[in-house]
């Protein structure tokens, strides 16, 4: 590949960390760097520190950043599988679309927790039931 060629160079898939993958997606998803951040509810150094690798984000954001940038979970965290368009390329996704995309995956983490939660709850009170069944408070 020529060196000019800028489709060709400007994205490293065997050198690019988490950060580089981030910045890349978030660039070709055509977002600044301060609206991911407002959209995600970070500040806007950490997302730069995501960026810069100096810190990672936590699962839920995980998911969140891959809904929001069109890109798999895999390839943000690996590099492993498709990853992001070139840039000028047309996305496949609007913004909006991957923004509800970004909810719905939210709200299916927000659901698990109150299953975990509900089971949990089952669980205390079947103790609580076998407990008076037994004679005991």
């Amino acid at each position: 590949m020529a060196e000019n060629d800028e489709t060709a160079t400007w994205f490293a898939d065997d050198v690019a960390t988490f950060g580089d993958r981030l910045l890349a997606a978030r660039e070709a998803a055509g977002l600044g760097q301060a609206e991911l951040a407002s959209k995600l509810g970070v500040r806007d150094k950490t997302l730069a520190a995501w960026e810069e690798d100096l810190a990672e984000p936590r699962g839920n954001r995980l998911q969140m950043l891959a809904g929001m940038l069109n890109v798999s979970l895999r390839w943000l965290l690996t590099g492993i599988g498709d990853d992001v368009a070139e840039p000028g390329a047309a996305p496949s996704l609007t913004l909006p679309a991957r923004l509800v995309l970004a909810d719905i995956a939210r709200i299916r983490q927000d659901m698990r927790k109150l299953a975990s939660d509900l089971e949990q709850a089952e669980d205390r009170l079947n103790l609580l039931l076998l407990a008076e069944e037994a004679g005991t408070p």
